[in-house]
């Protein structure tokens, strides 16, 4: 453990397979310990975890911190988005959480979209169009398919909620995760009467919505943490926010990360409101907006494809005309929650780095064709975009984005940025600073740019006409 120069915070990032703490110097955004510990999600079309597998996590990921979380003066929470956490009367989980990734509440989201006036009505008063992976759909899916459980529930969480209420005793959350439910409209910045009254979900089994800077609570458990009594809680927040707050983000700089999903977003001063539903007019931590686009299948789904090729994930060749659409688990942009993996263009000649290439090409093509729609029109277009997430330090992920986009991608450093970010939103409870601003001192994007090459046009129109061919196809699923 290093020496610290001002009062001491944790940063926890709790994301699909595993939860991160980092104790953090608030004077000089130094690490001065951390932890980790894993957790497990479900296999085959559902994807659904156990919350207290969160919270043992945690616990352990604190443990492991030492005496530098116990001299901790705030903590804050930042964790995957869009899950549905339910909890009964005494705040145990009525069953597995339902993630982000479970798809199998497409049917209810088309259903939800016609009955609340179509695409272009849910963007106007929620900010986003709704698919599978927003909360709403799978409250719907649940009360369509486990009535007893619904029955059961006597309040509704997101995964961040649930450990902030684990840490607090009160139910919180912030406007960040809250605008990634389908049911807080961003034009009323309020939860809609209406959707919930259409999903049947009361809104007294909400969270109270913590504004920015604003305390949500104090550390109330005793035996299982390492924190001392009265630590500070801030609000938390969604781990896409949380890391916009890691990287001290202004209007306008683009971010693509690669991670389980991959996700490009921008800090915006305007309030999106994408009736296509390729973006999500989510809420930032902040007070601002974080337009973003996301997809269901990115560093998991190449890793897979390379390990069904028998190659390391960087063995990848130029050449040859193969499109690979690498939709393993359905998919959110494109809007094809039924879809699979889908090849096209195979000969005798290709070679398995050139199919491992056109899996990195597929996953990285649908979130650069979001990009536009993310960045406000008058963005800047030489501000390079950064790269981040654990695929952002893979050579083949590097040189893919950058021939592909055409534009400089810089590389930040720093690592955990989920986790950092929330660090700054609990070090701006103690120095009264914009989280974003606490970060920017830190220097947390900092880090090498890599000069732009000319942008592979060619490839792009391909994998964008065989995706056009084939929608109906992949809309339809495997039979």
């Amino acid at each position: 453990m290093s020496s610290a120069d001002g009062p001491l915070v944790v940063g926890v990032d709790s994301s699909t397979q595993s939860t991160k703490a980092l104790v953090v110097d608030t004077a000089t955004g130094a690490v001065v310990a951390s932890g980790q510990a894993p957790h497990t999600v479900s296999a085959g079309q559902g994807r659904e975890s156990d919350p207290e597998q969160w919270w043992t996590a945690l616990c352990e990921a604190l443990r492991q911190c030492g005496e530098a979380a116990h001299r901790a003066s705030a903590v804050s929470v930042g964790g995957q988005q869009h899950g549905l956490v339910t909890l009964d009367a005494a705040g145990r989980p009525v069953r597995p959480a339902l993630l982000w990734n479970d798809v199998r509440s497409a049917p209810q989201a088309r259903r939800l979209i016609d009955e609340m006036g179509g695409p272009k009505a849910w963007a106007e008063r929620v900010g986003s169009v709704p698919g599978a992976s927003f909360t709403v759909t799978k409250w719907a899916w649940l009360a369509e398919h486990e009535p007893d459980a619904v029955r059961a529930t006597a309040s509704v969480r997101l995964p961040h909620d649930y450990l902030t209420q684990r840490l607090t005793g009160d139910g919180t959350t912030d406007r960040g995760d809250a605008s990634g439910t389908g049911w807080w409209a961003s034009a009323t910045e309020s939860y809609d009467d209406d959707i919930l009254a259409r999903v049947g979900l009361d809104p007294a089994l909400l969270p109270r919505v913590v504004r920015p800077g604003e305390v949500a609570g104090t550390v109330h458990a005793s035996g299982e943490l390492p924190f001392s009594k009265g630590t500070l809680v801030a609000a938390g927040t969604g781990d896409n926010a949380a890391a916009a707050l890691g990287l001290g983000l202004r209007p306008g700089t683009p971010v693509l990360s690669l991670g389980t999903s991959g996700t490009v977003y921008a800090v915006s001063r305007h309030r999106p409101a994408d009736p296509t539903g390729t973006v999500a007019g989510f809420a930032d931590a902040r007070g601002d907006w974080l337009p973003l686009a996301c997809t269901l299948n990115c560093t998991l789904a190449v890793d897979r494809v390379a390990a069904l090729l028998g190659l390391d994930r960087e063995a990848v060749e130029p050449g040859g005309d193969i499109t690979l659409l690498p939709y393993l688990d359905g998919e959110r942009t494109p809007d094809l929650p039924n879809a699979s993996g889908l090849l096209h263009g195979l000969r005798h000649d290709t070679t398995g780095g050139q199919l491992l290439q056109a899996a990195y090409d597929g996953a990285v093509h649908a979130l650069l064709g979001a990009l536009d729609l993310v960045l406000d029109a008058d963005a800047d277009l030489s501000v390079p975009l950064l790269l981040i997430g654990g695929g952002a330090r893979g050579t083949a992920w590097q040189q893919t984005v950058r021939r592909l986009s055409g534009r400089a991608v810089q590389v930040p450093e720093a690592r955990e940025l989920v986790a950092l970010g929330a660090a700054a939103q609990a070090a701006g409870l103690l120095t009264g600073e914009d989280p974003a601003a606490v970060a920017r001192r830190w220097g947390t994007a900092r880090g090498p740019v890599l000069d732009p090459v000319e942008q592979d046009a060619a490839a792009l129109a391909r994998i964008s006409g065989v995706l056009s061919d084939a929608a109906p196809l992949l809309d339809r699923g495997p039979r």
